[in-house]
């Protein structure tokens, strides 16, 4: 297991030494245009062949790997995006407000030749930003679409009013056949609970299941929802929480390379995408509950032939990802799970009888966490 470090927050820039940091980068910019030089802006390569993986660490760190975005007749567009795209985060940073990247996409629409035509386009400069500026987008004043996740069990979590600054304390056992949704930002949040242990649950499905039936007062737990590959602000509040209150974290998701290779890894060590803020969004001291491919033969579970997607996803994970090649158990368990060409989801339990993952599958492997794969 990885050491625990304390994350201390992401970087604790300012708003005004980030904004600082853009006059002086567009300075650069213009000095070089005056003097007829074409001008350039430098990002760190985000990718998974630009990343490093030390168990010691816990989380994928960034190699010195840069890509330059320059100025001419091929890339003006590009270059013109980016420039504008950091006037729009620098005027969000002087008015203390802020815009989802959907907002930003549409608000790009009154940049004339320079607009982007799919939100995908704006999304990965605002991501070349802010990994040129070494802080995240939400310090950019960019915030996600969608919410962070959604969380029951025995926790109270210690918000504030946006307007008064007031406490507000909000018990996640009191949200009737709903739960607490994670906001977008987390920094700000603290937590008072006497659970156990954080189980983090692909699917939301069976995320509603365990909740409906108190699993979590059953288990002393706290159930978080991913959604999938976890948002940033689900993993930070993941980290945080249990970070405060030295609470292991358990993630339960499907048995297929997807599942393992994308949404469990981005948990625990990040994703090669975002290596340079990998270190505040991640859940080092994660570990892996299940499904796993021994899972399937030990409860007979139904399954579904492997995918070419499938195949082609398992062996670059053998082949490129720093952290499969590091972990001898994960690669036994991804070259059995191709040797086995099936793939099972966690509803699959449901063969047996609907109530069978919580009270017979659980239950018997939290029994054995010494097991559960790194």
């Amino acid at each position: 297991m990885a050491e625990r470090k304390k994350a201390g927050g992401p970087s604790r820039i300012t708003g005004k030494e980030i904004v600082k940091r853009m006059e002086d980068s567009a300075g650069g910019v213009y000095g070089k245009i005056m003097k007829h030089k074409h001008p350039e802006i430098t990002f760190p390569v985000r990718a998974l062949s630009n990343v490093t993986y030390d168990p010691k660490v816990g989380y994928f760190e960034i190699r010195g790997e840069t890509v330059s975005r320059t100025l001419h007749y091929n890339t003006v567009k590009t270059f013109a995006q980016t420039m504008r795209m950091m006037g729009m985060s620098k005027e969000l940073i002087r008015t203390d407000d802020f815009a989802t990247k959907r907002d930003a996409y549409y608000m790009s629409k009154n940049w004339e030749e320079a607009r982007f035509d799919e939100q995908v386009e704006s999304d990965t400069v605002m991501d070349d930003l802010e990994a040129h500026f070494m802080v995240n987008r939400e310090q950019l004043g960019f915030v996600p679409d969608e919410h962070g996740g959604q969380v029951a069990g025995e926790l109270v979590v210690i918000d504030r009013d946006r307007e008064t600054g007031r406490r507000l304390e909000i018990d996640c056992t009191r949200f009737g056949s709903g739960a607490y949704a994670v906001p977008p930002t987390v920094e700000h949040l603290e937590f008072k609970t006497s659970a156990k242990f954080v189980l983090a649950i692909e699917t939301g499905g069976i995320f509603q299941r365990l909740a409906a039936h108190n699993f979590w007062r059953k288990a002393k737990c706290i159930l978080v929802s991913m959604g999938g590959v976890p948002t940033r602000a689900c993993r930070r509040f993941i980290r945080r929480l249990s970070e405060s209150n030295r609470m292991p974290v358990y993630a339960f998701v499907d048995c297929d390379p997807y599942g393992i290779s994308n949404i469990y890894r981005t948990l625990k060590v990040g994703s090669g995408n975002a290596a340079h803020i990998n270190q505040y969004f991640c859940v080092p001291h994660a570990t892996y509950l299940g499904v796993t491919p021994q899972d399937i033969k030990d409860y007979s579970l139904p399954t579904h032939p492997l995918k070419e997607v499938d195949i082609k996803r398992a062996d670059d994970a053998l082949k490129n990802d720093p952290f499969f090649q590091h972990y001898k158990p994960w690669q036994d368990a991804m070259k059995m799970l191709l040797a086995m060409g099936v793939r099972a989801e966690q509803q699959a339990f449901s063969k047996h009888t609907l109530s069978y993952v919580m009270d017979e599958y659980l239950p018997r492997k939290l029994k054995h966490t010494e097991k559960f794969l790194p």
